[in-house]
């Protein structure tokens, strides 16, 4: 009974969960794009995936569909990429996306900003490091 009812769900999930159906990347665009087997589809740029930052185009194009549809993989790279997570806006493992978003945060400008930097700038700018 268990067995079967595995199985069951198993069956419901592959019906209902989006997972890729083809995968190419578009050199001009730099994007990734997938269709997937509901007929949605989604894009995203190839080279915010952990793993993919400094990849040549050759490489990218080489993305192949592992897991039933449920991953993206790159054998050249040795990089994966769940598919259910890239819908979710994940790009990577969790220190990897931390990473982006404090890169993000630590490149906002505000007017709040732009102030006190002329105000720091001003005064002489940052104090140096004292040696020791």
């Amino acid at each position: 009974m268990m067995i079967a009812n595995a199985e069951r769900r198993g069956r419901q999930s592959l019906a209902d969960e989006p997972r890729a159906a083809t995968v190419r990347y578009d050199a001009p665009s730099g994007r990734i794009i997938a269709e997937l087997t509901n007929g949605c589809g989604f894009a995203f740029p190839a080279r915010m995936g952990e793993g993919l930052e400094d990849a040549a185009d050759e490489d990218l194009a080489a993305v192949e569909i592992l897991g039933n549809g449920y991953a993206l993989h790159w054998e050249r790279l040795d990089v994966d990429l769940s598919v259910p997570g890239l819908l979710a806006g994940l790009f990577g493992t969790k220190r990897y996306m931390d990473s982006m978003r404090a890169a993000r945060a630590g490149g906002a400008t505000s007017t709040a900003k732009a102030i006190a930097a002329r105000k720091n700038g001003a005064k002489g700018g940052r104090p140096r490091k004292s040696a020791g």
